[in-house]
C-alpha cells in the first residue's frame, strides 16, 4: 500500500529500553543521561539504526517526557517513526 511503513521486526525496541531506563511506578522527576541510555540500549542489543537514533541523543540528563520527545525527534528525522515506533 502507498505511504505505508513496514514495521521493522524491531518495533517497539525503543519502548522497551526507555521502559528498562524509567521502571514503572518512578518519580515523573527522575532523570537518566545519555549513557544510561545508551548502555540499556547495549544490554538489549538493539539494532544498527536503533542504536544510530540512541547515538544522537545529546549529551544530557533526561527526564522520561525529555527522552521520549527527544527520540521520536530522531526517529522522524530519520524517517523512521513507522518502522521502529515511536516512544512514551
Amino acid at each position: 500500500m502507498f505511504g505505508t511503513d513496514i514495521r521493522s521486526e524491531d518495533y517497539g525496541e525503543l519502548q522497551r529500553v526507555v521502559n528498562a531506563v524509567f521502571a514503572p511506578g518512578i518519580s515523573s522527576l527522575a532523570t537518566c543521561s545519555k549513557l544510561d541510555v545508551v548502555a540499556r540500549a547495549e544490554i538489549f542489543d538493539l539494532c544498527d539504526d536503533l542504536r544510530e537514533v540512541v547515538e544522537a541523543l545529546p549529551s544530557r540528563t533526561y527526564t522520561r517526557q525529555r527522552l521520549c520527545d527527544q527520540l521520536n525527534s530522531i526517529l522522524v528525522g530519520h524517517g523512521w517513526a513507522g518502522v521502529y515506533g515511536t516512544v512514551e
